[in-house]
């Protein structure tokens, strides 16, 4: 008989991305750890690829935020900002 596997509780990232980031970064050191079981392993690591996944489509709308605002006719051509040193 075939063992089912139990759907993944999906739970919403955090509604910012400070918070995302930081819910990724305990899991990830509660993983490090190595005090969790599998099951609980799978589940952090599938939250975390969540959370990663979150954090990142924040960056990528925060990038073309700062571009249509250094150039809001044309945000691809816009240079990245390089500080002086």
């Amino acid at each position: 008989m075939a063992k089912t596997v139990p759907a993944p509780v999906k739970t919403p990232p955090p509604a910012d991305f400070e918070h995302s980031l930081d819910e990724l970064e305990q899991l990830v050191a509660r993983m490090e750890g190595g005090e969790l079981s599998l099951d609980e392993s799978l589940a952090s690591f599938e939250r975390g690829i969540g959370l990663y996944r979150h954090c990142q489509q924040s960056l990528e709308q925060a990038e073309l935020r700062v571009r249509l605002l250094l150039d809001p006719d044309a945000p691809d051509s816009a240079e990245p900002f390089e500080p002086e040193l």
